[in-house]
């Protein structure tokens, strides 16, 4: 299992995209759907959208593997993907920092993969999206630390830069995972 966290515009959802470009058609390789109680049609990345009470049915029914709260939306991760675990595959998602010991718990082996960048460039990418005002973005960047703490296996990736050379690596960091487990 990979999870993938990183602060609002380090452009996980970018990086996951073009490791899901990179690997369609690959059997053994899934990128999961979150659900998450936002529209459909809120931008962002694909995922399954419920309202509030769908999910609290789903998350009382152990429909989740992993469930947070977060900027008042709530996200899971479907219980389905033990299923692909479980085959031996390798399974991709978009998760948080805070809820990194909940991931730990549902699923062993772990690797975080870590997206950052500059201060400076998150701030302007969170003003390029529109969705919130300027002291909404300093507040947002000013919480909490961005580091992962050392008790995960952890992969930081700087996307700072070009959003190819990042892209290349993290299809490099998940090639890797398969080529480790095709030689156990």
């Amino acid at each position: 299992m990979v999870v993938v966290v990183g602060p609002s515009g380090a452009g996980k959802d970018s990086l996951i995209q073009i490791a899901k470009d990179h690997f369609a058609g690959r059997a053994s390789v899934h990128f999961v759907q979150r659900v998450i109680t936002r529209p459909a049609d809120a931008g962002g990345e694909e995922h399954k959208d419920v309202s509030d009470a769908e999910f609290g049915s789903m998350r009382e029914e152990g429909a989740f593997a992993v469930d947070w709260d977060a900027h008042g939306l709530s996200y899971g991760i479907p219980a389905a993907v033990h299923e692909k675990l479980a085959l031996g595959h390798l399974v991709v998602a978009n998760g948080s920092r805070s809820v990194l010991g909940r991931f730990a718990e549902a699923f062993s082996p772990l690797l975080v993969v870590n997206i950052t960048a500059r201060p400076e460039v998150l701030a302007q990418r969170l003003e390029q999206r529109g969705r919130e005002t300027r002291e909404d973005i300093l507040a947002r960047l000013s919480r909490g630390s961005l580091e992962i703490p050392e008790t995960f296996n952890c992969v930081t990736i700087d996307n700072s830069g070009l959003l190819a050379d990042s892209g290349r690596a993290l299809v490099g960091t998940l090639e890797g995972i398969l080529a480790s487990c095709a030689k156990s």
